[in-house]
């Protein structure tokens, strides 16, 4: 069990840290239901790879003590560089919730979140994130997403990929018109 402390000298307190969860009070246990669930996310992400269906990745969706979606990497067999679990965990708990935000909720997943993931996790705004595997383990089994991380930090001319800025003023019209518009669904 990892436990940290977080001082506030400004409150003259500090805050614990047991395995992602947030206490007053050194007496921090992780609840059974945290492991259960973490379990299961754990239990897809073996799952996909014995089934030959993916990389050995899986994430749940729980709502209110209840696992309301799962999901499991399907880059490979969906085609698509964007499925991983936790995209396609929260994809699935959206679609059960009939919402495009996951308020109250805690998501689950079996390695910590890619870039990708990490900003699709808080787009849905969930309550909390709790992971297993570690980016470092990820890396050691040549999932490594550190070239990422060190290209979103780099200035735009900088980075590997050509990025080139075009018809800005023709683009700020759909902008313009959200910012006026009486019909949208803010998120």
């Amino acid at each position: 069990m990892l436990i940290a402390a977080i001082v506030h000298p400004e409150r003259k307190s500090k805050d614990y840290v047991c395995n992602g969860m947030y206490s007053h009070s050194k007496k921090i246990m992780m609840s059974k239901d945290v492991s259960e669930f973490m379990r299961e996310a754990i239990r897809l992400s073996i799952n996909n790879v014995e089934e030959g269906k993916g990389g050995p990745f899986g994430a749940i969706v729980v709502k209110d003590g209840k696992i309301i979606a799962r999901g499991v990497n399907q880059v490979t067999t969906s085609n698509d560089p964007t499925a991983h679990a936790e995209v396609v965990a929260i994809r699935n708990a959206c679609a059960v919730l009939n919402t495009f935000q996951l308020d109250g909720c805690e998501i689950y997943t079996s390695c910590e979140p890619c870039p990708m993931c990490l900003g699709a996790i808080y787009w849905a705004r969930p309550l909390k994130l709790f992971y297993a595997n570690s980016k470092e383990d990820a890396t050691a089994i040549n999932f490594d997403d550190q070239f990422i991380y060190e290209e979103i930090a780099k200035p735009i001319a900088e980075r590997k990929l050509f990025t080139q800025q075009i018809l800005r003023e023709e683009a700020l019209e759909a902008f313009k018109k959200w910012s006026e518009s009486t019909i949208k669904t803010e998120y």
